[in-house]
């Protein structure tokens, strides 16, 4: 389903308000939120049953009310396939594409889609209330991808015409479509374990230790974008978007496995069901990230430091 619907639609509350003012006569506000009405039960009614589920076909439905046709497309697909990540056939993009590739192909240390993304909400969308959590418009996300995809050399004046939150939505997009997550696989479950230590003190050196094992290009990648979204949350005030918020936004971005087994123990002595597993690894994902916003400032071998240094000040 298009990722904006939700913004397009009004919702009762808001509706009832801008009609309170208004003279009877004026019943066309009052037409939409029942013609609302009528979708949105549509999409509550049907029992999603064990028969329902297994079938893949798209459900159409049409629903009419005053000379005015919805028409509704409607398809189940698990929490398996629709959040697992797929590699891309092509290597010549970067959606789908390891980074350690993009970053070698474009002779960079920060793939340039990440950089550009950033550089234009720096730029312009800084104070927007809601940034990263407000959905773009899902076509003009769409545009985006193809275009940085083909290597377009006019991208950059597309961002400059489009809603900053397209622009927000294609640099998510881009981190949740990596065949293996920024945090990557091998190292996913030590995070989620360090997290989970009691003792301030080992944490810090087991979380910045892992951290620093992360790949070049990830490890690189992740101190730009952090800086980045400590930059959002200093306007706290104007954009809403705290540290947690902003941890709850990309923590499963940047940190879910690309294999759809769960990476966190649990003790086998308390079964959970499929849901608090998946919950239990969302947690996880979001304070590895909040922990890491929360730090002042990251400490790295003098090695490293010239590194990162040089790649995230060009």
């Amino acid at each position: 389903m298009p990722e904006r619907m939700s913004e397009s639609i009004p919702n009762e509350e808001s509706v009832d308000q801008a009609n309170s003012g208004q003279e009877e006569g004026d019943a066309a506000p009052r037409k939409s939120v029942r013609l609302w009405d009528r979708v949105r039960s549509s999409l509550l009614r049907p029992k999603l049953d064990p028969q329902t589920l297994q079938n893949k076909d798209w459900q159409r439905t049409v629903i009419a009310m005053n000379g005015i046709e919805v028409k509704l497309s409607m398809k189940f697909t698990s929490r398996e396939f629709s959040l697992k990540r797929m590699p891309s056939r092509k290597q010549s993009g970067v959606f789908g594409v390891k980074i350690n590739v993009v970053t070698k192909r474009e002779r960079s240390k920060i793939p340039l889609i990440v950089r550009q993304c950033v550089e234009e909400i720096e730029r312009r969308g800084m104070d927007e209330v809601g940034i990263y959590r407000v959905s773009g418009v899902a076509t003009d996300i769409q545009a985006l991808k193809a275009a940085f995809d083909s290597n377009n050399k006019d991208v950059s004046v597309m961002m400059r015409e489009m809603d900053v939150n397209a622009i927000a939505g294609t640099l998510k997009l881009y981190f949740r479509e990596l065949p293996e997550p920024l945090f990557t696989d091998e190292l996913y479950p030590n995070f989620a374990g360090g997290i989970a230590l009691s003792d301030s003190v080992a944490k810090e050196s087991c979380m910045l230790n892992l951290l620093l094992s992360l790949p070049e290009p990830n490890l690189v990648t992740f101190i730009f974008l952090l800086d980045h979204l400590k930059r959002v949350a200093e306007i706290e005030s104007i954009n809403k978007m705290s540290l947690h918020n902003l941890a709850t936004v990309f923590g499963p971005t940047l940190l879910r496995p690309s294999e759809k087994d769960s990476k966190i123990s649990v003790n086998n002595s308390q079964p959970i069901s499929m849901n608090d597993s998946w919950s239990l690894e969302v947690m996880a994902q979001v304070q590895v990230l909040f922990y890491f916003l929360q730090l002042d400032s990251i400490p790295t071998p003098d090695s490293k430091r010239q590194s990162l240094l040089f790649s995230t000040e060009v």
